[in-house]
C-alpha cells in the first residue's frame, strides 16, 4: 500500500440541518397531522351533513322553514350584524389607543382585552345577569322603564360583543405596533387632520388585519352558545339563536331539524373561511407586502 493511500484524508460527512428529517419521519408527521384533522374536524362536519340529509333534501328544507327555525336564523343574523360592527369599532379604538399612546397601565389594559379568552362564556353571561337582571338596581330600573336587557335581544348582543371583542383588537395590535407611528406623525406634520390621517394612512395599513379579525368575529358571533344561553332565557321564537335552537331540537328528538340547523350554521362558518381564503389568493401580493412591513 502506498504512502498516498495511507495518508488520504477521510471524506467529511454531509452536513445535516437540525430541522432535516428522514423521509419516513416526514411522512409519519404528515400522516399524523392529516389524520388528526380528518378525525377531529373532517369527520364531525361530514356526520352533520349526512345526518341532516338522511331523509332527503325536502325534509331538511322543510325543517328549516318552520317558524322556530326561521326566528332563530333571523335573530342570529341580527345579533351578528350588530355585534360585529361594534367590535370592529371598539377593536380599532382599543388598538389605536394602545399602540399610539404611552401611558401607565397599558399592560393591564391589554390583559383586560384578553379577559374574554380566559374566562368561561357561561361566567360572562352570569355576570351580565347579575348586573342587568331584574333583581339588580340597574336592571330593575331598565325593566321598569321598558328596556329590559336580560332575556331580551340587548342582553344577547351584549354577551356576544363581550365574548367576541378580543378578535378584532388582537389582530390589529401587533400590526399597528410593528408599523409604528412615523407615517401618522408625518401626515399630521403636513397638515392632515386626525380623521384624514386615519382614513388615508392608518386604515390602508391595517385593512387586512381588520378583515381577518372581522371574519373571525363573525364566525364566533354566529356560533356563540354559553353566554347567550345564560342571558337569553331560551325563549322559543324570541331569544333562541341558532345554537340554542339546535340544542332544543336535539333534546326534543327532532334530529333532522337539529342537524339541518347545525349544517346551515356550519355552512355559514365555511362560507366565512372560503371568503378569507379567496381574498388571500386574490390579494396575495398585497398581503405579502403588508407582512414584510
Amino acid at each position: 500500500m502506498s504512502d498516498a493511500t495511507l495518508h488520504k484524508p477521510a471524506t467529511p460527512a454531509r452536513f445535516r440541518s437540525a430541522t432535516e428529517e428522514s423521509p419516513a419521519a416526514r411522512w409519519a408527521l404528515i400522516a399524523v397531522a392529516v389524520g388528526g384533522l380528518a378525525l377531529l374536524v373532517g369527520a364531525p362536519l361530514v356526520i352533520v351533513f349526512v345526518e341532516a340529509l338522511s331523509r332527503g333534501w325536502a325534509a331538511a328544507v322543510t325543517s328549516l322553514a318552520s317558524r322556530d327555525a326561521q326566528s332563530a336564523i333571523r335573530l342570529t343574523l341580527l345579533i351578528t350584524a350588530i355585534a360585529v360592527p361594534m367590535n370592529a369599532v371598539f377593536g380599532i379604538a382599543a388598538a389605536w389607543f394602545i399602540t399610539k399612546f404611552d401611558f401607565r397601565g397599558k399592560a393591564f389594559l391589554i390583559t383586560l382585552i384578553d379577559l374574554p379568552f380566559s374566562i368561561s362564556p357561561v361566567v360572562a353571561g352570569l355576570c351580565i345577569v347579575l348586573l342587568f337582571g331584574a333583581n339588580s338596581a340597574l336592571g330593575g330600573w331598565l325593566v321598569a322603564s321598558g328596556y329590559p336587557i336580560v332575556f331580551a335581544v340587548p342582553g344577547i348582543v351584549l354577551a356576544t360583543v363581550f365574548v367576541t371583542f378580543p378578535f378584532v383588537a388582537r389582530e390589529l395590535i401587533p400590526v399597528m405596533i410593528e408599523q409604528g407611528r412615523a407615517e401618522e406623525e408625518a401626515a399630521l406634520t403636513l397638515g392632515a387632520t386626525g380623521w384624514r390621517t386615519f382614513r388615508t394612512v392608518t386604515l390602508p395599513n391595517i385593512r387586512w388585519a381588520l378583515l381577518y379579525g372581522t371574519l373571525l368575529c363573525t364566525a364566533r358571533a354566529m356560533g356563540e352558545f354559553g353566554a347567550v344561553a345564560v342571558v337569553s332565557g331560551k325563549i322559543r321564537g324570541q331569544t333562541a339563536t341558532m345554537p340554542i335552537t339546535i340544542e332544543m331540537f336535539y333534546n326534543e328528538y327532532l334530529s333532522i331539524a337539529a342537524f339541518s340547523m347545525a349544517a346551515l350554521l356550519t355552512g355559514f362558518a365555511l362560507l366565512t373561511l372560503l371568503l378569507k381564503t379567496a381574498l388571500e389568493l386574490r390579494h396575495a401580493d398585497a398581503l405579502s407586502a403588508t407582512r414584510r412591513h
